[in-house]
């Protein structure tokens, strides 16, 4: 089972005021564990970092399927997309424009019954000789659930070459 020690260490940051990763969800600004119903988070949150400079890459995950108090298939990995730039210089608002994603954006989906899920949202410096590609799906083909289950956050760092997580955030949902 994946430990996902670097997503939990960033949770526990967030907790103790660490960087919070700017989320807009159902036109709503999201702040840490904020609930949302399921149906308004169906498309992608809005994105942004204060005094973002560069290339960002994002991953989310449900680090609470299929139950809260009984986690064996999470995490479930619901996105990642990389090439996020501010979409003007000097603002806090990220893009990440036409770069194809390497996991499409799955919204929330909890099994009936379930507590609220944590669906948290990380974002990282996209290093410079990053290719996405190299973990997409062939022809922009979306990822199957099946695949998306027992996320290892902490191998996809190591092949990616990832450097620490910039910042976070995470909404609650069921």
């Amino acid at each position: 089972m994946p430990t996902n020690k670097s997503a939990n260490d960033a949770l526990a940051g967030l907790a103790k005021g660490g960087e919070k990763l700017g989320l807009v969800v159902g036109g709503k600004n999201i702040e840490p564990g904020q609930y949302i119903p399921k149906a308004e988070a169906q498309t992608a949150p809005e994105i942004s970092l204060p005094n973002a400079g560069g290339e960002y890459i994002v991953v989310s995950l449900d680090m609470d399927a299929p139950f809260p108090s009984f986690n064996l298939l999470g995490p479930i990995h619901h996105w990642t997309q990389p090439g996020f730039t501010p979409t003007t210089p000097g603002e806090a608002a990220l893009s990440s424009g036409n770069t194809p994603f390497i996991a499409n954006y799955i919204g929330p989906a909890p099994p009936p019954g379930s507590g609220p899920h944590r669906y948290v949202f990380f974002l990282y410096q996209q290093p410079e000789a990053f290719d996405g590609k190299a973990y997409a799906p062939p022809n922009g083909q979306t990822v199957p659930n099946m695949k998306r289950m027992r996320y290892d956050l902490d191998d996809f760092e190591q092949k990616a070459k990832l450097g620490p997580i910039v910042a976070c955030n995470y909404f609650t949902s069921n």
